[in-house]
């Protein structure tokens, strides 16, 4: 385990320290789904207290953990808002990316772990944001490359919210890792193959290095630089025996 991986670790395990000892809330900041890997890798005897993970909606990618007391006798929320970020024209607008907005708050000299996912919606975006860092994203992100924006805090954001996705159907062996990601991904299996083994796929924020892992009907994988599927599981099966399986493929 290299050393930032080893003081991940000892900081997770001093938030749930402190939360045991002195029966408060504690959270740690956003973390990505390596991170998340080597906080769920933490023996459980070495965390003094319950968690819970969250990052704004059900299908969040980078989220926060709260360590709770075991007497928890108060309401807490996540220390994080979410932002609506949209052009001031939206005739005039650029078709902006998800690397675009990310780049542009980041340019405001804030960290990338104060920041939680970014989604993109019909021209605008979604960023969770640290809340002692939200004024500040409002007051100075006035555009992003050459479109000028607003950011204010975003009136309503449902913690069922999906973003868009493209519905695959299609007949596989088995209900593999390795096939099911063939299914979604139009690339060859050996490069699949490569990508697990490199520690680049997770499973409901895990990570696996097994091709054969057997998927289970909504586990969520994630595939670093080739983004997000939902497994929906086995339709029907054939008279060979293959199965008809569904996965949505996130946009």
């Amino acid at each position: 385990m290299v050393k930032e991986e080893i003081m991940l670790q000892k900081r997770l395990i001093e938030l749930s320290r402190t939360a045991y000892t002195r029966g408060i809330v504690t959270f740690s900041d956003f973390m990505n789904l390596n991170e998340l890997n080597i906080f769920h890798s933490i023996p459980k005897n070495q965390l003094q207290s319950r968690y819970e993970t969250y990052g704004g909606y059900h299908l969040a990618e980078r989220q926060m953990v709260a360590f709770l007391p075991d007497a928890l006798y108060y309401d807490y929320s996540y220390p994080f808002q979410a932002l609506e970020i949209s052009p001031l024209n939206q005739r005039f607008s650029e078709d902006l990316t998800h690397r675009d907005y990310l780049g542009a708050v980041m340019n405001l000299g804030i960290e990338r772990c104060k920041l939680g996912d970014i989604m993109l919606e019909n021209k605008k975006a979604f960023l969770f944001v640290r809340n002692e860092l939200t004024e500040y994203v409002i007051e100075n992100l006035t555009r992003i490359r050459h479109t000028s924006v607003q950011a204010c805090a975003a009136a309503e954001f449902y913690e069922s919210y999906e973003p868009k996705y493209e519905e695959i159907k299609g007949s596989i062996a088995s209900v593999r890792l390795d096939t099911v990601l063939s299914l979604a991904y139009p690339v060859s299996r050996s490069k699949l193959t490569a990508y697990i083994e490199s520690k680049k796929v997770f499973v409901n924020g895990k990570l696996i290095t097994s091709n054969g892992y057997r998927l289970k009907e909504g586990d969520i994988i994630s595939v670093r630089k080739m983004g997000r599927i939902v497994y929906d599981g086995v339709l029907s099966e054939t008279k060979k025996g293959r199965c008809l399986t569904r996965v949505r493929r996130y946009l």
